[in-house]
């Protein structure tokens, strides 16, 4: 049987899957439930500097989007950090991290972008025996306000002075959480690096208004009539996540950084997904609110089954096995064609392939009068269209056709992508030699 455990960045836990800094890590009675449950690891609910309390509102916290089935999507939240005082988390922490040696915990931590803040409260988290701290540098809301959050994590410049702090005042591990709200999420992982940040995490929430309530006339949740842009989570942006992460992991700059993957885990291959695509582990947040702490024995068992059937041993063996496939637009093969296969055995005549290619797409498919959907191969460009609609999986599948055949679209005859690769204009090396 595959064996979960995980050494990230030489913190072990028995298994990849750890909860997100979030309300469900917000005291010691959620860590508890969620370390019985089987949980790897936690990352405390973010912790702020002593002074004036931290006050969340007293209304609605979460927006939602839903699917046709009403299964949830994505959620908006306009919660802050904790709002428990410090000590109270920090005695909270040292009792489970006692009792719980095993598993990975980790302090995420928010204060104020002023040196003395970090170096006064970061003395204090290591009395509590965690195994490294957070720094969370992604909130879209409230605290960027304030000066924090993504307010910090915008600006490569503050990511790399504070970390360089942490890196002085603190002796275990530096994680930098990373925003999603920037236009190159390379720069700021860069600067972590430079700052002597230990591993990268992210993605963080996305700043967003989910819903607007029309009677209202105010974006939901609604505070007494009020509503304010929070962060969105969830399933809807796991693709938004992996590419960042991949961006993470192919950089050059940053090569070799380690990755926590964070944004929309909800099944065993989510968490795949983002660890071939460099992550080491994955932080999970509205899985556990949707369907409890418990979600994590499917995880386990989904990725311990995956592993076997593909002869994997532990993680560590396919952590960024993907990341040499991602590329920039311009190195894919353009010799590669595949044309649209209908299965007319599978096909329930829906016709949802046929109205999605001949309204908005290449004209491919065509209808019989009793109603027969079969691909047009000298219009077909394998654009995928009808594979994504197609509402029976496997149905329609796309198939490459072999070198030395005649495109029927094109007229000209499909050469080996891989042997002419060498010489294609879109090849790197080919220009660079010409």
């Amino acid at each position: 049987m595959a064996d979960l455990t995980t050494d990230f960045l030489g913190i072990s836990s028995p298994n990849p899957f750890w909860l997100a800094s979030a309300p469900p890590t917000d005291k010691e009675y959620n860590v508890r439930r969620a370390f019985e449950a089987g949980w790897g690891g936690v990352v405390w609910k973010t912790l702020g500097a002593e002074g004036p309390p931290v006050v969340n509102v007293n209304g609605p916290r979460y927006g939602a989007i839903y699917g046709a089935d009403r299964r949830l999507l994505g959620l908006n939240n306009i919660e802050l950090i904790t709002d428990r005082p410090l000590e109270t988390n920090l005695e909270e922490m040292a009792r489970v991290k006692a009792d719980y040696p095993d598993r990975a915990l980790i302090a995420s931590i928010m204060v104020p972008c002023e040196e003395a803040a970090w170096k006064a409260i970061l003395p204090r988290v290591a009395e509590t025996g965690a195994d490294g701290i957070e720094l969370n540098f992604g909130c879209p809301h409230g605290m960027s306000e304030r000066g924090m959050g993504a307010a910090v994590g915008q600006v490569p410049e503050y990511i790399e002075m504070v970390t360089r702090w942490c890196k002085q005042y603190y002796d275990r591990p530096v994680i930098v959480k990373l925003t999603p709200n920037i236009t190159d999420i390379r720069k700021p992982a860069r600067a972590a690096r430079n700052g002597g940040a230990d591993a990268v995490s992210l993605i963080n929430t996305i700043n967003s208004i989910t819903t607007v309530d029309l009677d209202l006339m105010s974006p939901e949740p609604s505070i007494d009539g009020k509503g304010s842009h929070g962060g969105y989570c969830g399933p809807a942006v796991k693709p938004i996540a992996l590419n960042m992460v991949a961006e993470i992991a192919r950089d050059p700059e940053t090569h070799g950084l380690p990755i926590s993957g964070i944004g929309g885990v909800t099944t065993w291959r989510d968490a795949a997904e983002f660890m071939v695509l460099g992550a080491g582990n994955v932080q999970v947040c509205t899985a556990a609110m949707t369907y409890g702490f418990r979600v994590v024995d499917e995880l386990k068992r989904g990725l311990s089954q995956w592993m076997d059937d593909k002869g994997y041993d532990r993680v560590s063996d396919f952590v960024g096995q993907a990341v040499p496939n991602v590329t920039d637009w311009q190195y894919l093969n353009l010799n590669y064609v595949a044309k649209a296969k209908i299965d007319q055995e599978a096909c329930i005549k829906c016709g949802r392939c046929y109205a999605a290619c001949e309204d908005t797409s290449h004209q491919a498919i065509s209808m019989s009068p009793d109603r027969v959907f079969e691909v047009k191969d000298e219009d077909c460009v394998a654009c995928n269209l009808c594979v994504d609609v197609c509402p029976v999986q496997g149905c329609i599948t796309m198939e490459r056709m072999a070198p030395g055949t005649v495109d029927p679209r094109t007229g000209k005859v499909v050469e080996d992508g891989y042997a002419n690769w060498t010489t294609h204009p879109n090849n790197p090396a080919a220009r660079a030699a010409e």
